[in-house]
């Protein structure tokens, strides 16, 4: 049976997706420690129109982080395809790796969103606060599970309401 097509979102407005977004549930991935919280992605709009990005979490306390660009897959499409390039590690010996961000959803007010990618083995639910309510939630899983993701893998990130950090 052959897959169908991942929807993505077209006409994304790159400069108001920027900022801040907090994760509230993924697909876990050995990029990210098991019992990572607080886990947040930061955009910021470079002057040649590539995104900076910056994902923190927070393990045990401590810090981790790792930083990179995103760009469009395709400058003459509309449709939210986007690649992602990270230096792994995050020091010496630097290669980079390069992965999908597709945005499958996101609302009219730019408040949460669901990004995957076309293999649909990493999902990401992210929201603009650290808290997402239920219903959003399950409408975003629901979402995930209309594109042919595997929701029983979705993994809650837990947010401590904490002060915030910059």
């Amino acid at each position: 049976m052959a897959e169908k097509k991942m929807s993505v979102v077209k006409g994304l407005d790159v400069a108001r997706y920027m900022g801040r977004w907090y994760e509230i549930a993924s697909f876990p991935s050995r990029f990210q420690p098991k019992n990572g919280a607080n886990t947040r992605a930061t955009y910021t709009l470079n002057p040649d129109g590539t995104v900076r990005v910056l994902n923190e979490t927070w393990t045990d306390g401590k810090r981790g982080f790792i930083e990179g660009t995103a760009y469009k897959a395709d400058p003459s499409s509309d449709e939210a395809k986007l690649k992602v390039k990270f230096y792994v590690p995050p020091f010496l010996p630097i290669f980079p790796v390069t992965g999908d961000y597709w945005v499958l959803h996101i609302d009219a007010d730019y408040q949460h969103a669901l990004v995957g990618q076309p293999s649909r083995s990493f999902l990401w639910i992210l929201s603009r606060k650290p808290d997402l309510d239920e219903g959003t939630y399950k409408e975003l899983v629901e979402k995930a599970k209309e594109e042919g993701y595997d929701v029983s893998k979705l993994h809650k990130t837990p947010q401590a309401d904490l002060p915030t950090r910059e």
